[in-house]
């Protein structure tokens, strides 16, 4: 046992073959070296890999960068689009509505006349009138504050037109009141005249005298009237002067049986007016006839008032 070599001696391993050793290093060295490797190619390949990644990732986040800024500038310019069109569509409302409003302005300023103040709103539509330098809001405002006033002058015109309508109704019932009275009157007097006339006029004489027949005649021939017209004269110039051919009213100036005032008058019929009684007479019936119509209707007229 105690010539077995130890492995710990030194002389033993300086006898041991140095290759053996170098062979188990190398090997040992060869060992570590294929981990070593390894885990270098594989990282290097993970950086290849994740290189790839970072850069496909970088890539497509550039790309949805770019897409987004083409969404954004296309809303964007779809907005300016609308704002646009939304800008054209109230400028058009605004112009319609201002031509609209004026319209019913002046219209109602023409009825206004002579009926409302209408101040306020020519001072507006006035303004109104340039809606075309101002912005849509503006003439939005001005409608509005024009078609108030609108409003005001149409019902104080309304009102002004009742009032007059009133008043325009009140003088018609006014003018028809007092003319149905009127004839209402009239209608009455002619009844009262008829009853009191067919009641009380006189009859022809059975003996007229010569003045009186030959007023008859005359009356007949000339007029048409008959025996009751020749009655009522009878009975007027009887009252009036008697037939008398020379009869005269000294405090009047009358004279002759119609008693013309002035005689004078009946110069007309002829020259011997103031003694023949036919010249009298015939002037006598022109009178009554142009003035009264008949006889009758000339005695009517003394009964009343005394005098024809």
């Amino acid at each position: 046992m105690q010539n077995q070599p130890s492995f710990n001696s030194p002389a033993i391993e300086e006898t041991q073959p140095q290759p053996w050793r170098r062979r188990a290093k190398h090997v040992r060295k060869g060992w570590r070296r294929g981990p070593v490797l390894a885990a270098g190619a594989v990282t290097a390949i993970g950086a290849m890999v994740g290189t790839g990644f970072v850069v496909q990732g970088a890539v497509a986040a550039q790309n949805d960068r770019i897409a987004e800024t083409q969404v954004l500038s296309e809303a964007a310019n779809r907005d300016i689009l609308q704002l646009d069109a939304h800008g054209g569509v109230l400028e058009a409302r605004a112009v319609k509505k201002a031509e609209d409003t004026l319209a019913v302005s002046t219209t109602t300023i023409a009825a206004a006349q002579g009926k409302a103040d209408a101040g306020q709103l020519a001072a507006s539509a006035a303004a109104l009138a340039d809606y075309k330098l101002l912005a849509p809001e503006r003439v939005f405002a001005l409608v509005e504050e024009t078609t108030a006033h609108a409003v005001t002058v149409q019902a104080a015109v309304a009102e002004a037109d009742r009032i007059a309508a009133e008043q325009a109704a009140a003088a018609a019932a006014a003018a028809q009141a007092a003319a149905e009275a009127a004839a209402k009157a009239a209608a009455e007097a002619q009844t009262d005249r008829s009853s009191s006339s067919s009641g009380s006029r006189p009859g022809a004489p059975a003996n007229p005298s010569e003045a009186q027949a030959i007023a008859r005649d005359m009356m007949a021939s000339q007029y048409g009237w008959g025996e009751d017209q020749f009655g009522c004269l009878v009975a007027l110039w009887n009252k009036e002067s008697g037939w008398n051919v020379y009869a005269e009213n000294r405090s009047s100036g009358a004279y002759g049986i119609p008693q013309a005032l002035p005689g004078s008058k009946m110069a007309s019929a002829g020259s011997d007016w103031q003694t023949n009684p036919a010249t009298q007479i015939s002037w006598g019936l022109g009178y009554i006839a142009g003035r009264y119509g008949t006889p009758c209707a000339a005695w009517d007229t003394s009964e009343r008032q005394g005098w024809y």
